[in-house]
């Protein structure tokens, strides 16, 4: 399994790949801002819109391949505000079906929590649907819960569902709540 960073082309290079994982995540129940069916049209528009913001260095996105296939992926939005350059959002981690259960979504994110301290970012924050296997995957490896939000966003099926606020503090200045803007 190899886990590579995508720059803006390679992104577009990857889109097909990319919306079939989107298609995938959302057909197994995973509330990932779309709502099911989800067709491969919308899935690769919205791929192809994500390349800007990566080539504009507001998007980071890794990808995780084994034998060709694109098994997951995850991406950090940086904030263009100068009183937010310390952190960054985890956003759209997903793993395709047959994937799941073996680490990967583990790997993904140690990938970007590395990436971030690089990047010089100190924390993270990110939102979930509540009681799902994705909130179960980030309070086990270190996220703090901040709080619920009641009927934050519809699940695939369309059932207001609530959302659970994460955040982690990562590297050498971790939890110290002094930080100096690198970025």
């Amino acid at each position: 399994m190899i886990v590579s960073r995508l720059d803006g082309t390679q992104v577009a290079d990857h889109v097909e790949a990319l919306a079939d994982l989107l298609v995938d995540t959302v057909d197994g129940g995973a509330s990932v801002g779309f709502l099911a069916p989800l067709d491969r049209a919308t899935a690769l528009a919205w791929w192809q819109e994500r390349a800007a913001g990566v080539a504009a260095g507001q998007l980071a996105v890794w990808v995780a391949r084994d034998d060709g296939r694109t098994l997951g992926t995850v991406s950090l939005a940086f904030p263009d505000k100068p009183n937010s350059r310390h952190r960054a959002e985890l956003v759209k981690l997903m793993v395709h079906r047959e994937a799941r259960g073996r680490g990967l979504g583990r790997r993904l994110l140690a990938t970007a929590e590395e990436a971030a301290v690089g990047a010089g970012v100190t924390l993270l924050h990110l939102d979930t649907e509540t009681d799902s296997p994705a909130e179960h995957l980030y309070t086990a490896v270190g996220w703090t819960r901040a709080g619920v939000i009641p009927d934050y966003a519809a699940d695939p099926a369309g059932v207001l569902r609530p959302t659970t606020l994460y955040y982690k503090y990562v590297g050498a200045a971790a939890g110290s709540g002094v930080t100096a803007l690198t970025r």
